[in-house]
């Protein structure tokens, strides 16, 4: 029997995997999505800062920038569609010395260089009075009101989601080994669950970009893994926090940064160090204290007793230090991106355009679909909702009057809903990013089992 031929393959289901898988999905193609991990958003998405930058980091004219500040733009219009919680709060990178001003005034004019709108440094008395919590030796602040934070791991359910509710086939568990060639052209991919043929082949992979591109039989990149470790503080915290505060940067790195999180919390981190091995996400002792003074530096008050988690993430960095996007001659039917790291939450919807319009000037047809689906609705938050919007939701289901997780008033109709998802939640850790159980003060001590006794009954 003739094999099915997809239009378009894409290899990682992360955020921007899944933005091009979204982008894709506009048009009559026949889409396939893979990933080797049991949920979207496994690696560096589920472990980031959740920060969408402005744009002023990054070196003026390098992928990277014009991405970034073209991303940014999309946020508002994106979020809305999808229903993912955005919060364009702005962010500040603070100076603690006198030097740092001239770091400041730097910052600004790469941004106006990048296109970045509204940046504007303030004094140390206005930085005062927006974030009274801020340490008493700041000098001055460069304002980025563009800036603004959003859940990652949310964002890429969504996207991956609404590929899906539009027709995007998504494989999970699928582990690519190699491609399926026909001379220099690549025309699908093998993997532990089989091999599936296509006319063309987007590696968006993240850390592992690099080992699929020498598959793929090129060189000339790699990724270096580079950990970052992180505290999630106490909701309580939230008080001392109201926005985004960087650091002056370092060649090498943003900094540590403090940051409220779109649910409330507190965030502090990354550091910054290389690693050899891909899925080394252990924390460390140095590495967290080193993430802890550095918060401390930016606001001295916070208190280590409030923090209630600690992770670490990984982010792919490119050994030419930008952004690597492009259709290589030397191999047809490829497409091939590398060095996705910090802003590449931010610039994803970007990047999935410029897919897109890569793919189309090679000659792919991208005739839009009629029946195309604008839009996609996310699993009710019950711990939003007002006590009549409540009342609503459980006359018209019960089981959300059953509230399973006390920290984050999570019911049992959010994680049901969240088993028979367009995606559907099938571990503990997916239920968590769908619907936030176990993210609380008690770290799921209290709701596990009784999460773990739904998912059975509703997952056989």
């Amino acid at each position: 029997m003739k094999p099915r031929v997809y239009d378009v393959i894409v290899i990682g289901a992360g955020a921007v995997g899944s933005m091009i898988a979204r982008a894709l999905s506009r048009y009559r193609l026949d889409v396939l999505l893979l990933d080797k991990a049991s949920d979207v958003g496994e690696g560096t998405t589920k472990a980031n800062t959740a920060i969408v930058h402005a744009g002023y980091d990054a070196t003026p004219g390098s992928a990277k920038a014009r991405l970034n500040v073209a991303g940014n733009a999309m946020y508002d219009a994106l979020c809305a569609d999808l229903d993912v919680e955005f919060d364009r709060c702005g962010s500040y990178v603070v100076g603690v010395t006198a030097e740092d001003l001239v770091t400041l005034r730097e910052l600004a004019d790469r941004g106006r260089q990048n296109g970045v709108a509204g940046l504007e440094i303030i004094s140390a008395d206005e930085m005062r009075r927006r974030e009274p919590a801020i340490t008493p030796e700041v000098t001055g602040a460069l304002l980025a009101p563009s800036g603004g934070i959003v859940d990652p791991f949310g964002l890429c359910i969504a996207a991956a989601e609404h590929a899906v509710l539009n027709g995007v086939e998504l494989r999970l568990e699928t582990h690519v080994t190699g491609f399926l060639r026909e001379g220099q052209a690549v025309r699908g991919v093998t993997t532990d669950r089989g091999a599936f043929h296509s006319r063309w082949v987007v590696i968006a992979a993240g850390l592992w970009a690099d080992d699929l591109l020498h598959e793929a039989g090129l060189d000339g990149f790699t990724i270096t893994p580079r950990k970052g470790e992180y505290f999630v503080m106490d909701r309580r915290v939230a008080e001392q926090v109201r926005g985004v505060l960087f650091p002056c940067p370092t060649p090498v790195s943003k900094g540590i940064l403090v940051t409220r999180t779109i649910h409330g919390n507190v965030m502090l981190g990354p550091n910054a160090v290389n690693v050899e091995d891909k899925a080394d996400l252990a924390t460390t002792a140095p590495g967290l204290n080193e993430v802890m003074a550095g918060a401390l530096r930016l606001v001295p008050s916070l208190d280590a007793r409030d923090v209630i988690r600690t992770f670490a993430g990984l982010r792919a960095g490119g050994s030419t230090g930008d952004f690597r996007i492009e259709a290589p001659r030397e191999v047809e039917g490829l497409v091939f991106l590398g060095g996705i790291e910090s802003p590449g939450l931010t610039a994803a919807p970007a990047i999935a355009e410029e897919v897109v319009g890569l793919l189309g000037e090679a000659g792919l047809a991208l005739e839009e679909r009629a029946d195309y689906v604008p839009t996609r609705r996310a699993i009710p938050r019950f711990s939003l909702l007002s006590a009549e919007e409540r009342e609503a939701l459980i006359a018209q289901d019960p089981r959300y009057g059953n509230v399973v997780c006390r920290c984050e008033t999570v019911t049992e109709g959010e994680i049901v809903a969240a088993c028979h998802a367009p995606i559907p939640a099938r571990t503990y850790d997916a239920v968590k990013r769908r619907t936030r159980v176990g993210t609380g003060r008690c770290q799921g001590a209290f709701d596990t089992p009784l999460v773990i006794d739904i998912m059975a009954r509703e997952l056989g």
